[in-house]
């Protein structure tokens, strides 16, 4: 790899601040903000609105939508094209 084009890739904690839930990965994003880790040692912080313990679709909160309904009465509405 050619020296000094590509960004710093090293150990970042994201933070999911509604589900109060953070995990330790690499990345190549940076924070001015640090957090003191489990491990002892002081990391970047970047907080994020959703992760997979808050998203719908990870928690089994999901809503499915009614296209068969849809399609419905779209055809109630337009009448059926034959």
């Amino acid at each position: 790899m050619r020296k000094g084009i590509h960004p710093d890739y090293g150990l970042v904690v994201f933070r999911d601040r509604a589900a109060k839930h953070a995990f330790l990965t690499r990345s190549t994003m940076s924070s001015d903000r640090t957090i003191e880790w489990e491990d002892g040692h002081t990391y970047p912080v970047v907080d994020v609105e959703i992760s997979n313990v808050s998203h719908p679709f990870y928690t089994g909160t999901a809503r499915v939508m009614d296209t068969a309904g849809r399609v419905e009465r779209f055809e109630r509405r337009y009448g059926k094209q034959d």
